[in-house]
């Protein structure tokens, strides 16, 4: 499959700080890749360099294997055929829903865009709401308006900044699942901002964790989960509890909670060993090896922390455990994360 946009070397400053320094990757067609992070790790500023907002300081970016940006030339915005959507849907209030769909689709011919208007709001599902206004509307029926105006032009790549933080909890998970549904459809290459791991799990393919201007780690979630590059990773996609570790020769390593057979060999040095709550179970035994320490209450099951042998462990159940109850805790097979020790 093809790169649908490449970026090497991207390198954005601000007041003489580097915000972006020295990003490289790639999007295939097709591909939903979110870049991930904490808040001021430099996500939108890259989102908004792809769409050519922000001047660069150095790099190479190309669209469908044209270049867009090196060190001699710089493709204006409204010439790279990237379609946006903004974190508050930026949709005219003045405009209908149709009138918003084929805003920029001027100048065509209009029997061509009034089909394109309706062939865009049916694959949204808003199929008889072309005369209403976007304050008439749901945050998710704008949220659809957005997406279909964006489509209707056929970019060659797509951007979209939050584009789930407005809507309410009850219906985003659903929105989600629908909205990829169109892109996979469609073979919509998109390319989304956000701060929530849970969104970034459900709607993209691949993620580019960020961190302070640069990409930590690239790759499908389920690498990046259970085999994060550094602990900014691990911490930064779930939860879990670290335990002292040290490996020898004979590919075993050695723990508080007892040895385990591992394929890596080292000199022996203190490393840390990465246990995620769903590679843990727990049952109520009062001969058991370890004691719960502290229970939050989640809904659908409990976090429970649990000291075995001095360690404390994160578990998730939906055993009704209380503080203090003694507990039998197995480490399920796996292959260990492994760190060294800070």
């Amino acid at each position: 499959m093809s790169d649908a946009l490449t970026v090497s070397n991207l390198i954005c400053r601000y007041n003489g700080q580097a915000v972006l320094n020295d990003l490289t990757f790639n999007v295939e067609k097709g591909e939903i890749v979110c870049l991930l992070g904490a808040s001021g790790c430099g996500k939108t500023t890259l989102l908004k360099a792809i769409a050519g907002l922000l001047p660069l300081d150095g790099g190479k970016m190309t669209i469908n294997g044209r270049t867009i940006v090196d060190g001699k030339m710089n493709v204006p915005p409204e010439q790279r055929n990237i379609g946006m959507i903004f974190q508050d849907y930026a949709l005219f209030p003045h405009l209908t829903v149709a009138e918003n769909v084929s805003f920029g689709l001027k100048g065509k011919d209009k029997a061509a865009v009034s089909q394109r208007v309706k062939d865009m709001l049916a694959l949204v599902k808003l199929d008889g709401l072309e005369a209403r206004y976007p304050h008439q509307l749901s945050g998710g029926q704008q949220q659809r308006v957005a997406i279909a105006r964006a489509l209707a032009g056929e970019p060659d790549l797509l951007l979209l900044d939050e584009p789930f933080s407005n809507i309410d909890t009850q219906v985003r998970h659903s929105l989600i699942k629908e909205i990829r549904k169109i892109f996979k459809e469609q073979g919509v290459t998109a390319i989304f901002v956000t701060h929530s791991r849970e969104e970034a799990f459900a709607f993209a393919d691949k993620l580019a964790v960020m961190n302070q201007g640069v990409i930590e780690q690239y790759g499908d979630a389920t690498e990046l989960y259970y085999k994060p590059s550094s602990r900014f990773v691990a911490d930064f996609l779930g939860h879990g509890s670290y335990v002292p570790a040290k490996l020898n020769g004979d590919k075993q390593m050695h723990t508080p909670l007892g040895d385990w057979s591992v394929e890596h060999v080292s000199d022996g040095s203190p490393l840390e060993w990465l246990i995620r709550p769903q590679n843990l179970t727990i049952l109520p035994d009062e001969s058991g090896n370890g004691t719960v320490s502290d229970v939050q209450f989640m809904g659908d099951s409990c976090r429970y922390l649990v000291d075995v042998n001095g360690q404390s462990l994160m578990v998730y159940s939906n055993q009704l455990l209380g503080m203090g109850d003694k507990v039998k805790l197995d480490i399920r097979p796996h292959e260990p994360i492994l760190f060294k020790a800070q």
